[in-house]
């Protein structure tokens, strides 16, 4: 029997896969589990125009991370921390602070983006925080720079 997953099944398919399984497995199974429905040809039809919608998303979406990329690689992420005369700081800006900062200023959306930074952030002046795009594959530097209050 030929079907469509609607939902990831570990060792048999992914969501999206037509395959072909065993008549008792889908109908004892999968199908009283919503985990798959048969693939009649309106079904197939109808998957085909959700993969090409999606793949036009996907476009979409590499697009705008390009164009962020170009964007933050001009931008300055700004922070005023808590500072002695020494200049010792106290607290420090961390992975969260930073992606905070990115969404307040609009920089980021509903795009996921990953902050590598191996510490938190405890000394005044400007650093270097690479932020991946999953979807996008590459990095990008972002300049964070921390001042005195």
């Amino acid at each position: 029997m030929k079907v469509i997953f609607l939902k990831d099944v570990p060792g048999r398919g992914r969501k999206n896969d037509v395959k072909e399984v065993s008549d008792g497995y889908a109908r004892n199974f999968l199908l009283p589990n919503n985990l798959a429905k048969l693939a009649t040809s309106g079904a197939l039809k109808n998957l085909e125009g959700l993969k090409l919608e999606r793949e036009k998303e996907d476009q979409e979406l590499l697009k705008h991370i390009a164009e962020l990329k170009r964007i933050l690689k001009e931008r300055t992420l700004e922070f005023k921390v808590k500072a002695d005369e020494a200049g010792s700081v106290f607290g420090s800006v961390n992975k969260d602070q930073v992606l905070s900062a990115l969404r307040e200023q609009k920089l980021l959306g509903k795009e996921r983006a990953e902050v590598e930074l191996e510490h938190p952030l405890k000394t005044l002046g400007e650093h270097r925080v690479k932020i991946r795009f999953p979807r996008g594959g590459e990095m990008v530097e972002v300049k964070v720079s921390i001042k005195s209050e």
